[in-house]
């Protein structure tokens, strides 16, 4: 009978790897700000680019990590890219900031969509999500979520007493060929 070999279970590091930077430690106290830091590098991009500033808590930069680079009129991200960095940056906040190749500044609804997602996933991790931005192909005009109010956090309100807690209100689901 041959023996067999023990299961090997790979172990792996994720570890945060420094680009050349693309900006000095300004803060970033408005929509202005970051595009005049960011702005003119995703203007030059004939596709869409998709990037998060990961900010300290006072809004100085740590770091930009380009997320994903798209076609001429999408890119996709999932949530796990866009956090990736900003957990490994230890980032108190996030700014998104994609371009738009053809010049509109209008949000598309995944634009929209995206950043309701991230936001409300941003309150979950506890890096605040600041603003989305939205360049187009002149530098000097852009579409802010945070100007325009539209990130804003719900408030969020803890029971104190467990026999407070209504776990009746949870939706319940069923699943094929299991009895409750």
């Amino acid at each position: 009978m041959q023996e067999q070999e023990p299961f090997k279970l790979e172990v792996v590091s994720v570890r945060l790897v420094k680009d050349a930077p693309l900006f000095s430690d300004h803060q970033l106290t408005s929509p202005k700000d970051a595009v005049k830091v960011v702005g003119d590098f995703l203007c030059e991009m004939d596709r869409e680019v998709l990037c998060v500033i990961n900010l300290k808590s006072d809004g100085t930069p740590i770091n930009c990590n380009i997320v994903s680079i798209g076609a001429v009129n999408q890119t996709i991200a999932e949530p796990r890219e866009l956090f990736k960095a900003s957990i490994l940056s230890n980032a108190a906040q996030m700014l998104m900031m994609h371009n738009h190749p053809s010049g509109s500044l209008e949000p598309s609804r995944q634009d929209v969509m995206m950043t309701n997602r991230i936001l409300d996933l941003s309150e979950l991790i506890g890096i605040r999500l600041v603003d989305h931005i939205i360049v187009g192909n002149d530098c000097n005009r852009y579409f802010s979520f945070s100007e325009k109010k539209m990130i804003e956090y719900p408030a969020i309100t803890y029971r104190t007493d467990y026999e407070d807690l209504n776990f009746r209100s949870i939706p319940v689901v069923a699943e094929k060929g299991k009895a409750r």
